[in-house]
């Protein structure tokens, strides 16, 4: 008979989480339906490409707190179950009645509730980050993309044209539509602020918990991301803009298919630049390290 303690033991050859991740695959082949259609909006809608990014961000941040595995228990057994039952009870909720974000989001609990009955709950506190990344494959609804696109666009739009007025590029602002060299662009085609957003925030979120910061100064990462957003999408539409203007329209639109993926490492990039910042300010911004907390 196996001693009680036993559920006590850490993880030993990482079986509980190769047997956690075979059940969770199991369970999107079960509900492969609300999955494909995950990945046919991340595939045709562009303000969901970001969710291309969430294993990425994931896995990164796992890798970074690798060592943390070691001292994970397979306790707590039995929230596992109890999530897949509220994933399924959401899931049918969300198939049943047309609910999208439902019928995603409970398969997305289903999968997490399924590697939790094998590996425990123990995983979900030293990984929670990672868990809690999760919750952007579940495509965000329309009318929740237009209530934060709308002000994103006025104010990238108010900005751009001031900044091409000082580069000496006379524009003119109406609504959403810059007019130069006697062309139209519209912000929301050239570079709509939402596409952005998302995938910034993942980028801040990746370098807030794949870096050994204080608690406080992550805070401070992920609060600035929407300015960040904002930020890279004035760097990014300035030479978009001047692109359809004084180019081709072909030649504009590739611009701006190469330019949104080039506008992460530049976020990367002013992320580490704050922390460069906050250190020469000398204000304490690292704790451990990561990888052997």
């Amino acid at each position: 008979m196996e001693h009680s303690g036993s559920a006590l033991r850490p993880f030993r050859g990482m079986r509980f989480l190769y047997g956690g991740l075979a059940l969770a695959a199991i369970s999107i082949v079960v509900t492969i339906d609300a999955w494909s259609d995950i990945l046919n909006i991340a595939s045709n809608d562009e303000e969901s490409s970001h969710i291309f990014l969430v294993p990425i961000v994931c896995a990164w941040i796992v890798w970074v707190r690798r060592g943390r595995m070691r001292h994970c228990r397979p306790i707590g057994r039995w929230i596992g179950p109890i999530l897949v039952a509220a994933g399924w009870v959401i899931w049918h909720i969300g198939f049943n009645f047309a609910v999208q974000t439902f019928w995603h989001g409970g398969s997305v609990l289903i999968a997490t509730g399924c590697l939790i009955s094998i590996t425990g709950v123990d995983i979900v506190r030293r990984f929670l980050p990672a868990f809690a990344v999760l919750a952007f494959l579940v495509p965000v609804p329309v009318a929740v993309r237009q209530e934060i696109a709308l002000p994103l666009q006025n104010t990238t739009a108010q900005v751009t044209q001031a900044l091409l007025e000082i580069l000496g590029w006379p524009t003119e602002l109406s609504g959403n539509v810059l007019r130069i060299n006697g062309r139209e662009v519209g912000i929301a085609e050239a570079c709509n602020g939402l596409r952005m957003v998302f995938a910034l925030v993942l980028v801040s979120f990746a370098f807030a918990f794949g870096t050994p910061l204080r608690m406080y100064v992550r805070l401070i990462v992920l609060a600035i991301s929407p300015l960040s957003a904002i930020l890279c999408n004035v760097i990014r539409l300035i030479p978009t803009v001047w692109f359809y203007g004084y180019t081709t329209i072909e030649m504009g639109d590739k611009f701006h298919a190469a330019s949104g993926w080039v506008m992460l490492a530049v976020a990367f990039l002013i992320l580490m630049g704050v922390i460069r910042v906050l250190q020469w300010a000398l204000v304490p911004v690292t704790r451990y390290t990561l990888a052997y907390d």
